[in-house]
């Protein structure tokens, strides 16, 4: 028997299962946003977007502070490069040291020889008169001595080189003759001394062999000390052999 008011229930399309509503009823359980054609400019934009908002979402935030922190470097980088040639134009615009600058500048850090210092100061002067009175001037203020330049020599070098090596440079130096005679002449009264320590140092025994003699006598001469001097190391004289 039929009630009346009462349907039969919609059979569900074939494919597709019937889920029951809170009164039985059958509910649809397709996607409503099926309809909607994926290939459409419209919605593939849409999830263009949304997809850009979660890669922004995900990204980290220090990314920002860093491109931030090389944007500050690159701008301080080119402040300082501006800076740079600021002070290069200031600089342009500074006028020249004078002779004297530059004689006393020269000075300060060592001794100079007269000669020496002249042709440091040439490039820079404008005639040799005013260079000459220049030179006159330090030494009559005692910036500027031979005398002093020759003991620093002497005292560089003594250690090491002997009488001949040391009179050669004071020589190249242009150093007054008679200042070297009175150096050579101090320097030969030590020269036996001197070199013998340095030949005990380098090999403290005497050669055995002719080759091994001619060897300490070319590292000798080499070191300046005359062959009287290396003569009587090499053969051992007892006034210093056996000190």
């Amino acid at each position: 028997m039929i009630r009346k008011g009462w349907s039969a229930p919609v059979a569900p399309v074939s494919g597709e299962t019937a889920e029951a509503g809170p009164r039985g009823e059958p509910r649809d359980v397709r996607d409503p946003f099926d309809d909607i054609d994926e290939t459409h400019p419209d919605a593939r934009a849409d999830g263009e977007t949304r997809t850009s908002s979660s890669r922004a979402s995900r990204r980290s935030p220090f990314s920002t502070g860093r491109r931030a922190a090389e944007g500050d470097v690159f701008e301080r980088d080119s402040e300082s490069g501006s800076s740079a040639a600021r002070r290069s134009a200031s600089d342009a615009q500074r006028p020249g040291r004078s002779l004297k600058g530059r004689a006393l500048a020269y000075l300060s850090r060592r001794e100079y020889s007269r000669a020496e210092l002249s042709r440091k100061l040439v490039p820079f002067a404008e005639d040799a008169d005013a260079l000459e009175a220049l030179l006159d001037a330090l030494v009559r203020d005692g910036w500027l001595s031979d005398t002093r330049f020759a003991e620093s020599v002497v005292h560089r070098r003594a250690a090491r080189s002997g009488a001949n090596r040391i009179v050669s440079e004071l020589k190249r130096h242009a150093v007054g003759d008679a200042l070297i005679e009175q150096i050579d002449a101090q320097l030969r009264e030590t020269e036996l001394v001197r070199a013998q320590a340095v030949w005990r140092k380098k090999y403290g025994q005497l050669p055995a062999t002719p080759a091994e003699r001619a060897r300490q006598a070319r590292f000798l001469a080499a070191r300046g000390f005359s062959l009287a001097i290396i003569g009587k190391i090499l053969k051992g004289i007892d006034d210093w052999a056996d000190g």
